[in-house]
């Protein structure tokens, strides 16, 4: 017995053998798939150096912030892919916390064209596993003792787009 909701109405056929949905008339099988094989966490750090002197202080800290990300082939349909967060924050020119992270995933991605494929892998792959990373360093900045480190969401489109373009530049 299959859970896919059934519905009566057959969907809207276009001109060009398109339905109303956007399918234009591909299989399912031939439909680009990204599957969530499996995520973890790969590297955590977690620098408290100047404490306790570090855990009272009464202005705020500047806090810079790093993202990274890297992938890998597995297999023929299988990447690695790697988020990198790299965060630290200052105070007086003192290291408050020194945080680093990297939380990765493999993907399975199938029936994607060509052209496609690498923006998926390193825009909607880091995309996924963002909200994840996003929890644990937030987590080991409150276990260090200090507000948890709550980050803003990253435009990993634009991430891509700035380096193609410096690559672009750099082969130029």
């Amino acid at each position: 017995m299959s859970n896919t909701p059934k519905s009566d109405v057959a969907p809207e056929t276009l001109e060009n053998g398109a339905t109303a949905a956007g399918d234009q008339g591909v299989s399912s099988q031939e439909q680009p798939s990204l599957r969530i094989l499996g995520q973890y966490l790969k590297d955590l750090s977690f620098e408290n150096p100047n404490a306790p002197q570090s855990l009272s202080q009464e202005a705020q800290p500047e806090i810079s912030i790093s993202v990274n990300v890297n992938a890998r082939p597995l297999a023929a349909n299988d990447f690695e892919v790697e988020l990198h967060l790299d965060a630290k924050a200052t105070s007086q020119d003192k290291v408050a916390f020194a945080a680093e992270l990297v939380y990765a995933g493999t993907f399975r991605l199938e029936n994607f064209p060509q052209q496609l494929l690498h923006p998926a892998i390193l825009i909607e792959c880091p995309r996924l596993l963002f909200p994840f990373a996003r929890q644990i360093l937030a987590e080991a900045t409150r276990n260090g003792g200090f507000p948890p480190l709550m980050l803003d969401p990253i435009d990993f489109a634009a991430m891509y787009q700035r380096r193609m373009h410096q690559q672009t530049v750099g082969q130029a």
